[in-house]
């Protein structure tokens, strides 16, 4: 995702770059309007040291990533390459910690190094050194990531008496904000976690759950990124769908501790996951991207946008060249893919205030199984404007859509259609 995706180095004069960053990569995502990165994300933040990652690149040590086919990592992106690329989209940074094979007062550094005012600390002389006065405003930070797994193995109970030690050591930095704790949350219908963490960590000490859950046929068998059959595209939808009912259950849990919903569910790993593409390093998970992923994106989007009271962040795995890719590269190539379509026009969602609907709607039916076919969401923006979204899931069927706005009136009509 990071080299040849964004990061291309310093001295690359093949590709345009600012810093090493991709000139082409940053105007696309600049278009989507980003509100929020994460990284390192996944199971390498829990193998990731930090410190490794700062100062002069020729010193930087480097590393073997075991989770992505023990392919060198140089280090050469690191802390300063992340924030300062986010300050440039206007992307809010969430840095995933190191809870796995890290220590509580590495953690605690790396939020010295980011956030604290200069000379304040050794840490925020450590980034003066390292070419940048001023701090940046890291707002979110992650407690290590699936924890239930490759972030350590831990029990529901055991992880969260591991949180709390962290945390306590997570200071928060001397301006008007406050450091967003989101600790690591379950996978798919896990509820037993979501449970013990609401009942376990003190609410002054979080301030979300994560969740993941990916739209795979079978983990055993998942199949073809662009060739596969109606009945691989209909399961691989039930599996999208089922995001509603994961994130209805395991908001029920936190309603029963948070009446107030002052505590977030982070859905921060989401998307389709598929077989690699044949002749790829198999470690780096690259797949293609149809309008089956179109129809993930934007089912998925509208359950969020839809239970926007308790999602209050959400993290499409992953954003080029892994996973469900809104952009895929090679070399100096660059497409946007479906995926990116959807995310572009669903941003006019953002910041506004979500418009509860009711849809009745069509069984989109394969042999014996149905879904329902229409997914929709609405939001007004502070403009005024009312915005729709609308997904037809059927494979065959188109849908004759009525929709009723009782007493808003409008003056002016239009829409924007994205199909094959």
């Amino acid at each position: 995702c990071i080299y040849g995706g964004l990061y291309v180095g310093d001295d690359n004069k093949k590709i345009p770059n600012k810093d090493g960053i991709r000139l082409d990569v940053m105007a696309a995502l600049k278009k989507l309007k980003v509100p929020v990165l994460r990284w390192p994300g996944g199971c390498f933040a829990d193998t990731y040291h930090w410190k490794d990652g700062v100062g002069p690149k020729d010193k930087r040590p480097s590393m073997l990533n075991v989770w992505w086919g023990n392919v060198k990592e140089d280090n050469s992106f690191g802390t300063n390459e992340f924030l300062n690329m986010c300050e440039v989209l206007g992307a809010e940074p969430y840095l995933s910690g190191n809870v796995g094979s890290g220590t509580p007062q590495e953690l605690a550094d790396w939020i010295k190094y980011t956030t604290h005012p200069a000379a304040s600390s050794p840490m925020p002389e450590m980034r003066a050194t390292n070419g940048r006065q001023n701090p940046w405003n890291v707002k979110f930070w992650g407690l290590g990531n699936e924890a239930w797994g490759c972030g350590g193995n831990m029990t529901a109970e055991h992880y969260a008496n591991v949180y709390r030690q962290y945390a306590t050591f997570m200071t928060d930095w001397n301006n008007s904000d406050k450091i967003y704790r989101i600790a690591s949350g379950a996978s798919d219908d896990d509820y037993h976690w979501t449970e013990v963490l609401m009942k376990q960590l003190p609410p002054k000490m979080f301030d979300a759950l994560g969740l993941h859950h990916y739209a795979v046929i079978d983990w055993n068998k998942k199949g073809s990124s662009d060739a596969f059959s109606e009945a691989e595209y209909f399961t691989t939808m039930q599996r999208a769908m089922q995001m509603e009912e994961l994130v209805t259950k395991h908001s029920a849990i936190m309603d029963k501790y948070d009446p107030k919903k002052t505590k977030a569910l982070a859905v921060d790993e989401w998307g389709g996951w598929y077989e690699v593409v044949k002749g790829t390093n198999e470690a780096f998970l690259f797949q293609q991207n149809t309008m089956r992923d179109a129809m993930i994106a934007g089912t998925t989007l509208n359950t969020f946008n839809n239970h926007c009271d308790r999602v209050k962040m959400a993290n499409l795995a992953q954003i080029i060249n892994v996973l469900q890719a809104v952009i895929l590269t090679d070399e100096e190539k660059m497409i946007l893919t479906p995926t990116y379509h959807v995310m572009e026009m669903y941003n006019v969602h953002q910041n506004a205030l979500m418009l509860p609907l009711t849809v009745t709607s069509n069984d989109y039916v394969l042999g014996d199984k149905k879904l329902t076919a229409v997914s929709a969401s609405a939001s007004k923006d502070k403009n005024g404007a009312i915005h729709i979204s609308l997904v037809n899931i059927d494979a065959s069927k188109e849908q004759k859509i009525t929709i009723s706005l009782g007493e808003i009136s409008n003056r002016k009509i239009s829409g924007r259609i994205l199909s094959s």
